[in-house]
């Protein structure tokens, strides 16, 4: 009866420090910097906090560039260089330095890094 009692009792603490419901980060898409590889190019790509986004090869040859938003929890991309149209991606929150595996809505897959945000520009 004892062991009950106790059991109970650290059941019921337990609970009581528990949160009830971790809501899940919100994916940040504006002011942010990632890196990747698409088909043999290192990319590095910013987001500025308007939703302008730059693409430029880390040799420094100039990718894309265009508009991003998000909807729901994908992040589009609409390319100013091409008439591909919007395409999105799959997010999560992603930490400096971390990593995730992305996949677009046509099945491309890319893994992207977070890196310290840094204004891009086109090169002349």
């Amino acid at each position: 009866m004892r062991f009950t009692i106790c059991l109970t009792a650290a059941l019921a603490f337990c609970a009581a420090s528990t949160p009830v419901a971790a809501k899940p980060a919100h994916f940040q898409l504006m002011s942010t910097s990632w890196s990747y590889v698409d088909h043999g190019t290192k990319v590095r790509q910013s987001v500025d906090a308007k939703g302008n986004y730059i693409e430029n090869a880390v040799s420094g040859k100039h990718v894309d560039h265009g508009t991003a938003v998000m909807k729901g929890n994908k992040a589009c991309f609409t390319s100013a260089m091409t008439s591909d149209g919007e395409m999105c991606w799959t997010t999560r929150p992603v930490a400096i330095g971390h990593s995730m595996h992305t996949v677009s809505d046509k099945g491309d897959k890319l893994t992207v890094t977070r890196v310290a945000y840094k204004p891009l520009s086109m090169p002349k």
